[in-house]
């Protein structure tokens, strides 16, 4: 008899919807509840009503994976920590969850980030050129494009004919998103980021500059976390890397569409967001096995940069994919007291910012949350077995 693994949802937006219509598809999967905010009657948008619920503790009690996609980091990190203590294994499609408090979660149970989205398709990427006996340089993202001052008329506009939140629309055009889903890798597989932080290499042959940022990868002497800026490539991910036997397999790889060498890029030309869920669902609930998550003690986290000047006395609703702020990587023990963008939630500016200056908890009076509280734990391991 077929094993059907019951799988909860938290989260009922673009993700969620798409992930119960793909699962639904698959004879071992079987989607038992989906969390939602919103109210139960009101959702004739939704596939299946009818495994809607507001209740956290519904959904934990009838699964056995569970799936946290609500794009929150404040509200995604209160419900993880009711599903980890219930002990139920959990998968993200939330990289600035992961970012922001992954770390956190990393040691206190089970959570991997999904592939789907860029870092979980890098992944799954990496897994596989390992096995072909490639030496990764440069875990890399494709970027389209990026505007870091976005207009609100624009991302409205972008935002209704994609059917994604205004936010969302506004963290993938300022640079936010891609920043965290690099952060995010450079974390897991404690890679770095150049000296300058993430590049975003302007190329549009995405092997030329793959190719540039392999290089500076090999001066800094460690592989690298970074991003191609190209108009004209693909909506995917890429890993260039020297093959280990340099020499045996070089007249093969130039047969094989490689190029000459030394560097090799190897594309992943899409991903597919919820459709690639799945594959990590049945990785969790078959294996047992970890995709990649944000480490006990990463390196690296998401501060918060200003778009504009800020006054005193302004509130910040939410500071991912706002009009105030964008995110920028950085390395924690270079700013201890910068304030992730992730929490910035319902914040107040207590003194005026300028453009371009990053936030710091001395800057910033934000609300008492889990997430503040799970990342001050986060930096304190970071940061106390560096005397900082």
């Amino acid at each position: 008899m077929m094993v059907k693994h019951r799988v909860g949802i938290i989260g009922s937006g673009f993700i969620g919807k798409g992930l119960v219509k793909a699962l639904n598809l698959f004879d071992d999967m079987d989607v038992v509840k989906v969390m939602t905010r919103t109210v139960l009657g009101g959702r004739s948008d939704f596939p299946y009503p009818h495994l809607l619920t507001n209740s956290i503790e519904d959904c934990i009690e009838h699964s056995d994976v569970i799936v946290e996609c609500t794009g929150d980091v404040l509200f995604g990190t209160e419900m993880i920590a009711k599903v980890m203590d219930a002990g139920i294994p959990v998968v993200t499609m939330n990289t600035e969850l992961q970012v922001t408090t992954g770390s956190y979660f990393a040691g206190k149970g089970f959570i991997t980030e999904a592939e789907g989205d860029q870092p979980g398709c890098i992944a799954a990427l990496r897994e596989n050129v390992l096995q072909m006996g490639f030496e990764p340089l440069v875990y890399g993202n494709i970027k389209g494009f990026l505007n870091p001052t976005p207009s609100f008329e624009d991302m409205l506009y972008w935002s209704k004919r994609n059917k994604i939140s205004l936010e969302m629309v506004t963290s993938f055009t300022d640079g936010t998103k891609v920043e965290f889903e690099q952060t995010l890798i450079a974390n897991a597989f404690q890679t770095k980021l150049l000296p300058s932080g993430i590049t975003g290499i302007i190329s549009e042959d995405l092997r030329d500059g793959a190719n540039a940022l392999a290089i500076e990868a090999e001066r800094l002497g460690s592989p690298i976390s970074d991003y191609v800026l190209s108009s004209k490539a693909p909506a995917g991910v890429f890993i260039t890397a020297k093959h280990l036997d340099t020499d045996g397999q070089r007249d093969a790889l130039h047969y094989m569409k490689l190029g000459e060498g030394p560097y090799y890029t190897l594309i992943m030309p899409f991903h597919l967001c919820h459709l690639e869920v799945m594959k990590t669902i049945r990785r969790v609930v078959e294996k047992k096995e970890i995709l990649l998550n944000n480490t006990c003690t990463p390196s690296y986290s998401m501060g918060a940069v200003a778009k504009k000047r800020i006054a005193a006395g302004t509130t910040i609703k939410r500071g991912i994919g706002s009009f105030e702020v964008r995110g920028k990587a950085l390395r924690i023990e270079d700013v201890p007291n910068h304030i992730p963008i992730g929490l910035l939630e319902q914040a107040t500016i207590i003194k005026p910012m300028e453009e371009g200056e990053m936030l710091t908890f001395a800057d910033v009076d934000i609300p008492d949350s889990l997430a503040y509280r799970a990342w001050m734990k986060t930096r304190e391991q970071r940061l106390i077995p560096h005397g900082l």
